[in-house]
Formats: C-alpha cells, sequence, structure tokens
C-alpha cells in the first residue's frame, strides 16, 4: 500500500503555481473585459506570467464586484520591471483615456509588446502608427515595434504571451 503511494503521478497538482518567468502591467480600466476570447487572465498566469495592474485613474477600481488594487506604476515599465503591457477594452473619462495613452506610449518607448483588447486596440494601433480602422474586427491585437499582429483566438494570444520574457 506504501509502495502504491509514494509512486509518482503522471499530472501535476492543479493548486501547484507555474512558475513566473516575466511580470506584465495591466492598465487598470473602468468596465475592464477581454471581448469575445472571454476572460485570458487565468491563461496568461498560466503561461508564467505575472499580471500587475496600473492604476490609470482612482487608486483603486471595482470590476463585477471585486476592488482590483494597483501593484505597479508607470515607473515600472520605464525600469524594466515590467515585461509587457496589456490593455483591457473598456470605458474611461477623457483622464483616463490619457492614461492608458501614456502608457502605451511609455511600454513602447522601451520596445515592450503591448497586448490591447476592444477599446485598447484604438489606442495601441494608433501607438504604432497603424491605422485603427484595419483592425475593427480584431478582439485582440499585439504590437511589438512598429509590427501589430492581429490575435484571433485564444490560441493566438497564448503564442502571443509565450514569446515574453
Amino acid at each position: 500500500m506504501k509502495a502504491q503511494a509514494a509512486k509518482k503521478t503522471p499530472y501535476r497538482n492543479r493548486f501547484q503555481r507555474v512558475p513566473t518567468r516575466a511580470r506584465i502591467g495591466l492598465a487598470m480600466r473602468r468596465d475592464m473585459n477581454f471581448g469575445p476570447l472571454g476572460d485570458v487572465e487565468p491563461m496568461i498566469q498560466a503561461g508564467g506570467l505575472s499580471i500587475a495592474p496600473i492604476s490609470t485613474g482612482d487608486a483603486s477600481l471595482h470590476v463585477n464586484g471585486v476592488t482590483v488594487l494597483p501593484t505597479a506604476k508607470a515607473g515600472d515599465l520605464e525600469s524594466g520591471d515590467l515585461k509587457a503591457l496589456v490593455v483591457p477594452g473598456g470605458h474611461s473619462d477623457e483622464a483616463g483615456d490619457k492614461a492608458v495613452r501614456e502608457l502605451v506610449d511609455m511600454a513602447r518607448s522601451k520596445g515592450l509588446p503591448v497586448i490591447a483588447f476592444g477599446e485598447g486596440v484604438v489606442h495601441a494601433t494608433r501607438a504604432a502608427g497603424a491605422n485603427p480602422s484595419d483592425y475593427v474586427d480584431a478582439p485582440a491585437v499585439v504590437t511589438d515595434g512598429d509590427v501589430v499582429t492581429m490575435l484571433a483566438d485564444r490560441d493566438a494570444l497564448s503564442a502571443a504571451t509565450a514569446r515574453i520574457g
């Protein structure tokens, strides 16, 4: 009986955390969402990326009854502590949109990829010098330098996040 219990199992413990290979920023927006791709945060984290929310307005944000507190600052993009920026879809006021644009510009100036969803696609594509109307049907895009790549599904997003870090 003890020999059977000591035998190694071929599956991982589902509660065992995946080692973190990089930390990425998440621009906090009111009504944050990832559009038709659903909640992609668990998938990104399962790929070894730690998500650090960055405030684009108030210090905290309430999303679907959950309070999200910022754990990173814009300066973390400049210092290299964050390896990419995620811009979810969502609504914000003029000041919030300006803060998102500043985060995207900061990430681009440091050569960091920007993954954008929904309304965030407009900010990311404009910053990359592309026409946002060319990407209106894309659920998500990733910009790396001046290259904008449409992400049509979760597999494409997973492949894009695998290159980060």
